[in-house]
C-alpha cells in the first residue's frame, strides 16, 4: 500500500500534536505500540478527526497501556471484553467513529466468542489486533498465536500444547466485510491502511504483526520486514474475492507475509443498516441520558 498523503501531515502538524500528552511512555524500548500509536494518530489526523470525533477503547494489556498515551476520549474495558464495549458505545452513539485495540490472549483466548459476533455482525467499529504472538504484559508466556518451537517465559523449550490460531484464516471464515494486516515497523503503511479502516462503515479488522522485544526476540522487526509483501504486487488481485484473501491467509510465513487490505466486501450491510433502529424517532440513545429521581421508587422499597 503506497502512501499518497503522508507529505500532508506537516499541514496538519497542529492537529496531530493535539493527540499529544504529557504522560510518559512507558513500553519497552523498541516495543510496536509506539509505530501503532503514531500510526493512529496520523490517520486520525489525515482523515480530519479530532479528539471530538472518535472514542478509543482500550482491552487490558499492553496495548492498553496506551489509553493514557493519546489525548482523545478513551475507555478501559475488561480483560476479553473490549469488543462489546466499543459495540455498545457505536450502537448509543453513532456519530463517533469507535476504535477498539486488543492482543492476542484478549482477542483469541478470552475474547474469541466476542470477536466472532463481532464479525457476524459487523459492527462498525475499527479493530485493531496486536498481534505479537504472546502474553507479553504477563512477562511473556504464549498465546494461541504463538507459532510451535517458539520459547517463551512459560514455554522455555519451545513447546506447544494444542494448534497455534491462523487469526485471518479464523476471522476470514467469518465472511467479514474488511479484513487488512500491516506492520508495526512500518508506519507508513499501517497509516494508509487506518484511513482506509477509519473509512469503512462495517466491522474493520485490523492484523498488525507487532514486534516484542522482550519476550518474542524469534520474530522482530528484521524478521518480518524480510517476509512482508504488499497485495498490490500481485498482478490482478482482486480484494473483493474471499478466496483470494483466504489463499494468502493461509501461506506459511516464510513464503511470504502479505499486507494491505485483503478483503473488503462493498455489498455488505452493517449492524445498524440491517436493525431496525428506534424508529419512533431521530435520536440516538446518547441523547437520552440524563439524572432521574428514583427516591419514591426507593422509598416504595422500604418495609
Amino acid at each position: 500500500m503506497k502512501s499518497t498523503s503522508l507529505q500532508n501531515l506537516a499541514v496538519h502538524a497542529e492537529q496531530y500534536q493535539k493527540f499529544e500528552t504529557e504522560q510518559v511512555m512507558t513500553w519497552c524500548g523498541g516495543c510496536g505500540n509506539y509505530g501503532i500509536q503514531n500510526a493512529l494518530k496520523r490517520a486520525l489526523t489525515l482523515e480530519g478527526l479530532g479528539a471530538e470525533d472518535f472514542i478509543y477503547c482500550f482491552d487490558v494489556g499492553c496495548s492498553g497501556n496506551g489509553s493514557d498515551k493519546i489525548h482523545a476520549n478513551t475507555i478501559h474495558g475488561l480483560h476479553g471484553r473490549v469488543l462489546p464495549l466499543a459495540s455498545g458505545v457505536k450502537v448509543a452513539n453513532h456519530k463517533l467513529k469507535v476504535v477498539a485495540g486488543a492482543g492476542d490472549g484478549a482477542t483469541f483466548s478470552e475474547g474469541v466468542g466476542h470477536l466472532v459476533h463481532a464479525v457476524r455482525n459487523d459492527y462498525p467499529v475499527v479493530f485493531l489486533h496486536h498481534d505479537n504472538q504472546n502474553y507479553a504484559l504477563t512477562t511473556g508466556q504464549a498465546s494461541s498465536l504463538t507459532p510451535a518451537g517458539c520459547k517463551r517465559s512459560a514455554t522455555p523449550y519451545g513447546e506447544a500444547w494444542g494448534e497455534t490460531i491462523n487469526p485471518l484464516q479464523m476471522v476470514l471464515s467469518l465472511k467479514p466485510s474488511w479484513v487488512g494486516r500491516s506492520l508495526s515497523a512500518d508506519t507508513d503503511h499501517l497509516t494508509e491502511l487506518l484511513r482506509a479502516a477509519l473509512r469503512h462503515e462495517g466491522f474493520a479488522f485490523v492484523e498488525i504483526l507487532q514486534s516484542c522485544p522482550t519476550y518474542n526476540r524469534e520474530m522482530g522487526n528484521k524478521w518480518f520486514l524480510e517476509r512482508v509483501k504488499d497485495v498490490s504486487t500481485i498482478a490482478g488481485y482482486d480484494p473483493t474475492d474471499i478466496w483470494a484473501a483466504r489463499r494468502l491467509a493461509e501461506m506459511p510465513y516464510d513464503e511470504g507475509i502479505y499486507t494491505g487490505v485483503l478483503y473488503h466486501n462493498p455489498q455488505r450491510e452493517n449492524f445498524l443498516e440491517v436493525v431496525p433502529q428506534r424508529e419512533f424517532g431521530d435520536s440516538v440513545l446518547v441523547d437520552e441520558v440524563r439524572h432521574y429521581d428514583i427516591g419514591q421508587e426507593m422509598a416504595a422499597m422500604k418495609p
